[in-house]
Parts: C-alpha cells; structure tokens; sequence
C-alpha cells in the first residue's frame, strides 16, 4: 500500500471538520506528490467518498492557492463523505510541473485526469473509505477535469458533477469549439451520469458555448442533467464557491444523489458551517476601478489594490486607516476572511471597502489619516 506523509497547513487547520494535508505519490515516468486536502467524519467508516477538483488561477500555478471548497465540503461531510481536495500537478506545493499540451484542451483534461486517478488508488485503498461509492465532482477546470476523468469508467465511480466546467484559452483560436470537441469525445468512453451547472452571466463560458458543450456530449451518448441557472451576481462562475450559491446547486445535487443511490440525509450536523458574514449596502464613494480614491493606501498598497481587482469573485477588500490592507478571493466567507486578515495587524479597526464588484465604503467616511504604516 502507497502510504501518504501527513503534514499540517501553514495557513491554519479548520479543527472543526478534521482537515488534514497529506502528500499523495503518483507514479510514473517521474514520480511526484500530489498536496491533497483530506475531510473524514467522526468513526471508521467506510465512508462514501466525494473528490472536489480545483480551477485554474491565472498566472503561475505553482503560485496558486491550495484549494478549499469549505462549503461543499461541509454538505458532503454532513451526510457522512469522506472528501478529498487534491491539487494537481504543478499547482501550489503539488510536485512536477503543470501539464499544459498547449491548446489542446482534450489532451489537458485527459492529463489532469491522470492525478484525479492516482488520488482515487490511493484513497481507495484506505479502511475508512467505500471504494464503490465514489463521486467526482469539480468546478471550472476542474469541471473540465472530472469530465476527462469520466470517460476512465473507473470501478466504484457513481457520477460526475460539473460545475462551469471548462477551460478558457484566449490566446488560441477556436478555443470555444475545442471545448465542444473535448466534451464529445469525453461522452463516447463515459458510461456514468453527469450533472452540470451553467449561469448566463458566466465570464469565462458563455451560454452559446456550454449550450453547446452539453449538446455534443449528450449527443455522444453522455448522460447528462444542464442546470442552466441564469444569472447569478456579478459573475455566475463564481457560483459554486459563494455561500449565496448553495440554494441553487445544493437541492439539485441532493436530488442527484439520490438517484444514483447515494447517501443524502443528515447525519452529522456539527459540520454545518455557520452564516456567512452579511455584505454591507453599496455606496457611492467611489467607482470599483478607482484606485487613487481608495483611502489610506500607499503607492504600494494601491499596486495590491489593482492586482485585487483580477481575482474572481466572490471577493473582499478591507482598510484600515493606518494603512493595513488584507483581501480574500474565492472559496467560504471572503467578507469574514479579509477582515481577519487585515484585523490580525490591527485589532478591530479595518472596515471591508469593496464586495465582489461594488465599493462598500460609506460614501461620508472621509479619511482621517492618509499615511501608512505597514505594507503588506
């Protein structure tokens, strides 16, 4: 049996629902660990076992985040999953380098496939693990991914979840349809259910794009559920990882897995997350891309403020007014989380500035104190 070494997060550990990192090994013409984020309930099991894959971050992927999808993984811990949250190759402290066979987005997804198989071994070799009910289920790229991964027929896989699954190339021409092409040529090997989750004011995919992704597989032979949601905030493919999200997918995801015969009831309430921090009215202080109105902020900090305004949403931005700044993009409670960040420097004196798209800032708090203390 391949054991995994157990390491702890340098970003803290959420006690609440036992999360631990472990380094999975896979095997090939080099060898490399996989980062993987591991959720199990309280006992022995052996548990259902749901595997969340990541997107893709712009920029460097060695750079990116080590993923946590806290929301999902409370609903499937709540109904007694164990889940894993594997980073793939290349992607923050994961081994090897990123597989990028350029803008071949069939051959990517079949690629990163690959990491989702070596996380599955492994898992499936575990006493606490039911290797025949397994879910696979992943969001953007990683969408794209559990596509790929479908069409392995991997023994004790129920069914797929696809959240805005894809991946944008904008620097290859026809990106669009190679998309279409990988989602056809995905459905003629995959023998399991699918459901996928679409918004119309997607930024990454537009309707015209997944509406025909989800015609191609289906008419490959894909099985496959579209919930095409409409709009959702500001940017539907941040849908999955906003709190505001859960009273779309997680009812038909219920339903879903009901129908493949999976657990869906209740049975470990203590994992339930608690209410994400309320948002504050817009304002009219300022326009979101104003940089020089943003107060408090240095030269520097204002550079961080830009480099902000990439980041997808869900996403927040706090001040304070000795200069201190702290954000959060993505992922459980942005609102919560960037205000910690910023308050670990001073108290209690930072104040969110902007929410996803909108500033925040009350439009007749004038700033006091234009000098900074400390960059960040």
């Amino acid at each position: 049996m391949l054991l995994a070494l157990v390491i702890f997060p340098v970003t803290g550990r959420a006690f609440d629902l036992d999360e631990q990192i472990v380094m999975i090994p896979k095997s090939g013409l080099f060898s490399v660990k996989l980062e993987t984020t591991l959720y199990k309930p309280q006992g022995n099991g052996p548990f259902p076992l749901a595997i969340i894959n990541h997107g893709k971050a712009a920029g460097n992927p060695k750079l990116q985040s080590r993923y946590r999808p806290l929301p999902a993984v409370s609903y499937f811990l709540q109904r007694g999953y164990a889940v894993a949250v594997p980073m793939r190759q290349g992607f923050s402290n994961s081994g090897g380098n990123y597989f990028n066979p350029e803008c071949d987005l069939e051959k990517n997804g079949y690629g990163q496939a690959e990491d989702v198989a070596a996380v599955l071994d492994h898992l499936s070799a575990q006493p606490y693990v039911n290797k025949n009910n397994v879910l696979v289920l992943g969001q953007s790229h990683g969408g794209l991914t559990t596509l790929a991964f479908g069409a392995q027929n991997r023994p004790g896989v129920l069914g797929l979840i696809n959240f805005a699954g894809g991946l944008r190339q904008q620097n290859c021409a026809g990106w669009e349809s190679g998309l279409v092409q990988a989602a056809s040529a995905y459905a003629k090997q995959t023998r399991v259910p699918s459901l996928w989750f679409y918004g119309e004011n997607d930024s990454y995919f537009s309707p015209a794009t997944y509406s025909s992704m989800y015609q191609r597989y289906t008419e490959a032979g894909g099985q496959a559920r579209l919930i095409a949601f409409g709009k959702f905030g500001t940017d539907a493919h941040g849908m999955f990882g906003s709190r505001r999200g859960e009273s779309i997918w997680q009812p038909e995801v219920t339903k879903f897995l009901d129908e493949l015969g999976l657990p869906t009831k209740i049975v470990f309430p203590q994992y339930r997350l608690p209410p994400p921090l309320e948002a504050p009215p817009r304002s009219d202080y300022a326009a979101l891309n104003d940089i020089s109105a943003v107060p408090y902020l240095n030269e520097n900090a204002k550079e961080a403020y830009r480099a902000f305004l990439e980041k997808d949403t869900p996403r927040a931005f706090a001040i304070a007014p000795s200069g201190v700044y702290g954000w959060a993009a993505q992922g459980d409670d942005p609102l919560k989380r960037a205000l910690e960040s910023c308050n670990k420097h001073v108290g209690d004196a930072c104040k969110l500035y902007v929410v996803d798209d909108f500033v925040v800032w009350p439009a007749n708090r004038a700033p006091t104190n234009t000098q900074v203390r400390l960059d960040r």
